[in-house]
């Protein structure tokens, strides 16, 4: 039957103020998030769960009603404008999976995941992954149950892995993985192999002198402190809205590139957040299209930026000035682009040996939600794994399988949009360099106007008005390719170590 025209616009009205509601609950539950990882008092968390949990349930409501099922029934078929037609396309898509599961589940699982997150810490802290492992089990058993309302014909880590990353199919995701191992071992192999001593950054760096550092790198490239803050957590992450885009990171007092690769890192995130449109706040036009496209954006800033030696010959006086330091811009690029050869920590690896923390994590996950692998025996499946891909073996849960704050939230198949996003960084910044020109010498006068732009134009200020390979499409003119990251690794290392 051929949609009535006269009762479209009261449709989509009510179908928007709808899922306005439940986005705006949706983001207070995200400060309530940041607030627990951040500043709560430890012996908050029975209250925040309760309140988390009621929250979400709520949120899911919203967008399960009838009222939402009949709005878009209405739309079916109806001659909409492009963006408009984007917008009932994503709420469908959330409404439709959401319908299927039920609300006790959800509160169960925001309980869980807000109950797991001091189980996690103490486990973390004490190396002992079997006072985490019951609470892995339990979130295990709701992510499986999760799935199976979903489509029980389905995997479930591909059910899951939807979440995150919802146009780009899993195979996908598997063979950038596969391409990934086949390419970087041997360049990693030849590397470790190489001659090159590259420099290192050795002293104490105090706390209070790497954020007063980190502070400055945000002001250097132009992070909007009207609309966002920096503090600390145990593992950095942003958050936040287009009006509210906030900022983590921490530090190490012996390895001050750390801290400050993690905070251009989340800038990343966080300016992507802060481009989005603010008419459009509430709607699927002003939320992120997906998290390969949120960590392509922290990555570039990481790496296409914050590790380059144009970037260097700009911040390494600000570098010295804070810590008494006489480095020069090419030894702070050297220091920053290390390969480690006994790199234990995710968030802690470089650029090329990254890709590796992600493929186990992610062989470790799928296999415990395939029932495949018990999670008693994920200690020593994951210690394996780290000599076998990395070469080096941890010596305590805390720097192996309890590193990760992910499985404490429930965030079972997370792991591969990080490098999905990796891929998609490199493919973008060639993009933006040739619409832009020269951009080493805009990095290296402090100058990121341009490429600010050319991001909020071509990536922030879409929204999910596109799925993500349209938005690929019509960034860079090309469908997703890894080629751009594989020639852009290569070339890079191979000149820093003479390859």
């Amino acid at each position: 039957m051929a949609t009535d025209q006269s009762s479209v616009p009261e449709a989509y009205a009510d179908l928007l103020a709808e899922y306005q509601r439940a986005t705006y609950l949706g983001d207070a539950n995200m400060v309530l998030s940041w607030d627990q990882e951040v500043m709560m008092p430890e012996g908050g968390t029975p209250a925040r769960s309760k309140q988390r949990g009621a929250i979400s349930a709520v949120a899911h409501d919203i967008l399960v009603d009838d009222d939402v099922a009949e709005n878009l029934d209405a739309l079916d078929d109806a001659d909409l404008p492009a963006e408009e037609a984007a917008v009932v396309r994503e709420i469908r898509r959330q409404h439709e999976r959401k319908a299927r599961v039920p609300t006790d589940l959800v509160t169960e699982i925001s309980e869980a995941t807000s109950d797991a997150h001091p189980v996690w810490q103490e486990a973390k802290a004490d190396d002992d992954w079997d006072a985490f492992a019951p609470t892995v089990e339990r979130l295990l058993d709701l992510k499986r149950e999760y799935a199976e309302h979903i489509d029980a014909s389905a995997d479930p880590y591909e059910v899951l892995f939807a979440d995150y990353e919802p146009y780009i199919d899993l195979d996908t995701a598997e063979r950038v993985l596969e391409n990934l191992r086949e390419r970087l071992v041997p360049l990693i192999d030849e590397i470790r192999d190489s001659d090159a001593d590259l420099y290192s950054v050795d002293g104490t760096f105090p706390e209070d002198q790497q954020m007063d550092l980190a502070r400055e790198a945000l002001d250097t490239l132009g992070y909007d402190f009207e609309h966002g803050r920096i503090d600390t957590a145990p593992h950095p992450f942003s958050s936040g809205t287009q009006f509210d885009a906030r900022v983590t990171t921490r530090f190490d007092e012996s390895d001050p590139l750390d801290s400050l690769g993690s905070t251009i890192h989340e800038f990343g995130h966080a300016t992507y957040t802060q481009g989005l449109r603010q008419d459009a706040y509430g709607s699927p036009l002003g939320e992120h299209r997906g998290l390969t496209v949120h960590e392509s954006q922290s990555r570039l800033w990481e790496n296409h930026v914050g590790r380059t030696q144009p970037f260097w010959e700009l911040f390494v006086t600000q570098f010295n000035e804070q810590y008494g330091t006489d480095l020069t811009a090419r030894q702070a690029y050297e220091a920053a682009n290390q390969v480690y050869e006994d790199n234990l920590i995710r968030v802690e690896a470089d650029e090329l040996t990254y890709h590796l923390h992600i493929i186990l994590r992610f062989e470790i996950e799928r296999d415990l939600l395939a029932g495949d692998l018990d999670v008693e025996e994920v200690p020593a499946v994951w210690n394996d794994k780290m000599e076998e891909y990395l070469g080096v073996r941890p010596d305590a849960d805390g720097e192996g399988c309890l590193q990760d704050i992910h499985w404490s939230h429930g965030s079972f198949g997370y792991f591969p949009t990080y490098s999905l996003g990796s891929v998609l960084a490199a493919q973008l910044y060639d993009a933006a360099a040739s619409d832009i020109g020269d951009l080493d010498s805009q990095v290296r006068s402090g100058e990121f106007d341009a490429l600010h732009e050319w991001l909020t134009d071509n990536v922030h200020s879409h929204g999910q008005r596109y799925t993500t390979d349209d938005l690929i499409e019509e960034a860079t003119g090309e469908s997703f390719t890894a080629d751009y990251f594989l020639e852009y690794a290569e070339s890079k290392f191979g000149d820093l170590y003479e390859l």
